[in-house]
């Protein structure tokens, strides 16, 4: 008997699981191979540059849906798989970004994740005009000055609001952007703010105002934002001008007035520009101006929609940043002599 010793056959089922398992391996490599070549390819855009403003708190499938919006010609999905693989997609920070021919989803995500000390930042202050606002803008380190030269009428047309009255529609808030961002950006990411809280407070309005729109609402905040001098007193602020506007007696404020003279106003309210004829002139004309006078923070939209009951029809400053309220006309006198002309 011959026996043969260290030879085996293997099964064709073990031959399949084999070969499977390499096609799978080679697979895999491929997979990994293209994904590495896609991570620094660069991306395909609609135009020399694309520029985006991301939100605190916005997911990141939204923010890889946003960029493909904005002019990135790439899949959604495929942006979102690679936030999310890399780990890094909860530390995408708020901001207003710009890409340019040659960014790959690698130097993409890179971007929205760098430290605070690669983001510049500006401040839009509550009671500012469209004028302070452009100012700032044009002094904000390393911000395309994309607006300059164009009128307040242009800029709204670039900021997609065609139309739309400039003053006042531009919510003051702190705004981080990446450097060399266009201004239009940073002004596209306020209007939309100012446009979301105006929407926001007029659904809570109080049931009795005598406001028709929105619009008025946002006008009216406006001059509460620049007649509040404590923040105590702004819902009564907002309540007396509410009564005014209800008995149809004119609004009677200042900042409107000096508004409406523009470069004439000379740092002094005189009684002859009390008796200049503007559109913004709340003594000789009543109702609301035809525009805001400001931008308002939240504060003064929502005491605007919904103000502190009160009967008070004049308001007087103390001198201390607190302001005296008089249901009456010889109260309010008597208020004016105390803290106005120190009798």
């Amino acid at each position: 008997m011959i026996i043969i010793v260290g030879m085996s056959r293997r099964s064709p089922g073990s031959r399949l699981w084999l070969s499977l398992a390499v096609v799978l391996a080679l697979v895999a490599a491929g997979a990994v191979a293209a994904a590495a070549w896609w991570l620094q390819t660069p991306l395909p855009l609609a135009a020399k540059t694309v520029e985006l403003s991301i939100e605190a708190g916005t997911p990141p499938r939204q923010v890889a849906q946003a960029w493909v919006d904005a002019g990135v010609r790439a899949s959604p999905r495929l942006l979102y798989e690679w936030f999310r693989w890399s780990g890094q997609a909860r530390r995408i920070r708020a901001g207003s970004y710009e890409i340019e021919t040659g960014a790959t989803p690698r130097s993409l995500l890179a971007m929205m994740v760098q430290g605070d000390e690669a983001l510049e930042q500006v401040r839009i202050t509550e009671g500012w005009t469209l004028r302070q606002l452009r100012a700032a803008l044009a002094q904000a380190p390393d911000l395309k000055p994309a607006s300059a030269g164009l009128s307040d009428a242009e800029l709204m047309t670039a900021i997609g609001a065609p139309g739309e009255p400039a003053e006042g529609r531009f919510f003051p808030d702190t705004y981080s952007y990446s450097r060399g961002v266009s201004d239009l950006t940073v002004l596209k990411r306020a209007h939309a703010a100012m446009k979301q809280r105006l929407a926001q407070a007029w659904a809570e309005r109080s049931p009795d105002l005598p406001l028709k729109s929105a619009d008025e609402a946002l006008t009216l905040a406006s001059i509460v934002e620049k007649e509040t001098g404590q923040a105590a007193d702004r819902g009564l602020v907002a309540g007396v001008f509410n009564n005014r506007l209800r008995i149809g007696m004119p609004l009677q404020t200042d900042p409107t007035v000096i508004y409406g003279l523009g470069s004439h106003y000379d740092g002094t309210l005189h009684k002859s520009d009390l008796a200049r004829d503007t559109p913004y002139n709340t003594y000789l004309r009543s109702g609301l101006p035809p525009t805001p006078i400001s931008l308002p923070g939240l504060a003064s939209l929502r005491a605007a929609v919904r103000p502190e009951p009160t009967r008070a029809l004049y308001f007087v400053a103390r001198g201390d940043g607190s302001s005296e309220f008089s249901d009456s006309l010889a109260d309010h006198n008597r208020a004016v002599n105390r803290y106005q002309r120190g009798r």
